[in-house]
């Protein structure tokens, strides 16, 4: 206990920085994961669509949406990277 209170001015800050860099990885995993899925969806997509499960309007359709998600996600990345 006093070795830690002797060495608390130098890992406090280690600590907090450490601590604030779990948070934004918290922040950060979901949408890591989430695009990484919307991804393995789209290769799917078109896998079914190759091998004529999926009609070419409904490929289509879907693709988009999955193409725009996507999109939207790494617009946001970028708006807080740049915050």
């Amino acid at each position: 206990m006093f070795l830690d209170l002797l060495a608390a001015p130098i890992l406090a800050p280690v600590n907090g920085i450490s601590w604030i860099a779990e948070k934004i990885l918290e922040q950060a995993e979901p949408h890591l994961n989430e695009k990484e899925n919307l991804k393995k969806q789209l290769l799917a997509l078109q896998l079914a669509f190759d091998m004529g499960d999926v009609p070419e309007e409904e490929f289509e359709e879907l693709e988009e949406q999955l193409l725009l998600t996507i999109q939207a996600i790494e617009d946001e990345e970028r708006q807080q990277a740049e915050v």
